[in-house]
């Protein structure tokens, strides 16, 4: 398989998940509470407790789901942005693009990494679901959530730099 293929096959079942996991989210928020990231940004006991309380049963049933389908919805977005910054930073090398191109060998590891913070998140998500963990867990999600959509951005926002890049050089001279 190509990485163009698996590009598109990647995209194809991140935006399938992503669907899923805002449909979810739309449960979450008829329930009566903020969506997902309001409790992945939660960051205390108290505030985890509150939106719990406001989710109720179904809430909560929605939001349990949501970190579950996570898991394999983080996988599919780690590759799809690993794949996109790797064929970015190859693109900056055939085009002479030498600050691009070594940015790009950095930043070609953020999505795993952002994916890795996503897992650890989800774990103090589901503990915090439960009633456990005190204030540790939702500590945990918060500062997890952070350096994901972090490591995230940058990678998406390497990607779209690389894109403009490619447009710029593909139109014509005193367009």
């Amino acid at each position: 398989m190509t990485r163009r293929n698996a590009l598109w096959a990647l995209g194809v079942l991140m935006v399938a998940l992503f669907i899923v996991l805002v449909l979810l989210d739309v449960r979450m928020r008829d329930a009566g509470g903020p969506g997902i990231i309001g409790f992945e940004l939660a960051g205390s006991e108290d505030r985890a407790a509150e939106i719990l309380a406001d989710w109720g049963d179904d809430g909560q049933d929605a939001a349990r789901l949501s970190l579950w389908i996570d898991y394999p919805y983080l996988l599919v977005y780690g590759a799809f942005l690993t794949l996109a910054v790797a064929a970015t930073r190859d693109l900056a090398a055939r085009l002479d693009l030498r600050r691009l191109a070594a940015i790009g060998g950095i930043v070609v590891f953020f999505p795993a990494a952002g994916a890795g913070f996503d897992a650890l998140e989800d774990v103090g998500l589901l503990i915090a679901l439960d009633g456990n963990g005190g204030n540790a867990a939702p500590l945990l999600a918060t500062i997890c959530a952070v350096a994901k959509f972090v490591l995230i951005d940058v990678a998406i926002l390497y990607v779209i730099v690389g894109l403009v890049q490619r447009a710029r050089r593909r139109a014509p001279a005193g367009a």
